[in-house]
């Protein structure tokens, strides 16, 4: 990785009320003075691993190759969980080593993962409360700085990984899961634009039927402008999933529907 102007984006469930994040900032640039940092999101909801996974697997790819990614949704803090980097071919990945990288893992070939030795790298501090800024900040512009990642600590083969839940198919039926709601509402699925047209070629029907919990959707669109703020409808979106909306109205309120809901293509 080049040693100037690396980008190391932040994920975090801290907020912005505190100053942890930019605690975070603060040791980044002092080791690393010419690093870029930039912020994917902090306002996980608070402990959600899961939530924090998919959001990092959906924007992870459109960075620069050599961004540092730092991911810090951590219930775990102080105890005896591992901290890890994880390297592929563009991108590095420090993160708690409690399934919060399952999505990156499930998407990414060749990747080797270290338990980070944190005695070396570690800040000074009375507390164990704070590895985002006590570990995971300085080992960040370690490697912004041009530390291999071999540096930190010893390959291991064990990381901790949650189900990345894939659609099923039932004979005439694919069953997906609601896998992401946006601050808009829109439910976002696990099914992709790929295993729709396969289900379509299947079943030799050009539409289908979506049910979702007490919901039946019979209308594709393109666009949310060719939606209904009355009907649920659904749409390929720009992630390449199939989406549950309803125009400019909060669908996950008005269908009573939350992440893990079940729905069927039929």
């Amino acid at each position: 990785m080049p040693a100037s102007r690396t980008l190391i984006a932040l994920l975090t469930d801290f907020g912005e009320r505190d100053w942890f994040v930019a605690s975070m900032k603060g040791v980044i640039l002092t080791l690393s003075p010419s690093a870029r940092v930039v912020d994917i999101s902090h306002q996980i909801p608070s402990h959600q691993i899961d939530e924090a996974s998919y959001v990092l697997g959906a924007c992870y790819r459109h960075f620069p190759q050599g961004t540092i990614y730092v991911c810090v949704v951590d219930p775990g803090v102080g105890s005896a969980r591992r901290a890890i980097l994880a390297t592929t071919s563009r991108y590095c990945f420090l993160a708690p080593d409690n399934g919060l990288l399952s999505h990156v893992l499930e998407q990414e070939q060749d990747v080797k993962i270290r338990q980070i030795e944190e005695e070396r790298y570690r800040l000074p501090s009375e507390g164990a409360t704070f590895d985002g800024r006590d570990l995971f900040a300085p080992v960040a512009a370690l490697l912004a700085n041009g530390e291999p990642p071999s540096f930190f600590g010893p390959v291991i083969n064990d990381p901790m990984k949650s189900l990345v839940w894939a659609p099923q198919q039932q004979g005439q039926i694919l069953i997906g899961r609601i896998e992401y709601i946006d601050r808009f509402g829109n439910l976002i699925s696990n099914v992709t634009a790929k295993q729709v047209r396969e289900f379509q070629a299947i079943i030799g029907l050009a539409k289908i039927e979506i049910q979702i919990g007490t919901h039946i959707v019979t209308k594709l669109v393109g666009s949310y402008s060719q939606g209904d703020g009355q009907i649920p409808a659904a749409l390929i979106n720009s992630g390449g999933f199939l989406e549950i909306f309803l125009q400019e109205e909060n669908a996950a309120r008005c269908l009573q529907v939350d992440v893990g809901t079940e729905l069927r293509l039929c």
